[in-house]
């Protein structure tokens, strides 16, 4: 059986699981399925389980973001927290493609 493991070793769940919860220093390893080859059900669905594990992951970060630069401004860096404020405005974009990708995995998946 192929588990896939996010940067941590931990097996991340396959399908519509509890987003994580963590901390880490983020020496983030490769999350890809190295295993796939070929357009196999198998691989697909764990590209979904993937993609579903880095959707969560990415909005974890984001929210862990916005608070540091809710403490930022609260000391007076204004500057850093308004930077860091637009970054996680690009980052929940690039969130909403990944999400848009996602359902349109599932629908082609659904397809065949």
């Amino acid at each position: 059986m192929h588990l896939l493991k996010d940067e941590n070793g931990n097996v991340i769940p396959h399908g519509d699981g509890p987003a994580h919860k963590h901390e880490h220093d983020h020496g983030c390893e490769e999350h890809a399925c190295d295993g796939c080859s070929g357009g196999s059900d198998k691989c697909k669905n764990e590209s979904v389980a993937l993609l579903n594990y880095m959707v969560d992951h990415n909005e974890h970060h984001a929210a862990e973001l916005d608070q540091m630069a809710d403490n930022l401004a609260k000391l007076g860096m204004d500057t850093a927290a308004k930077q860091i404020k637009e970054a996680v405005s690009d980052f929940q974009k690039g969130n909403l493609r990944l999400r848009l990708a996602l359902t349109t995995v599932k629908e082609e998946l659904e397809e065949s």
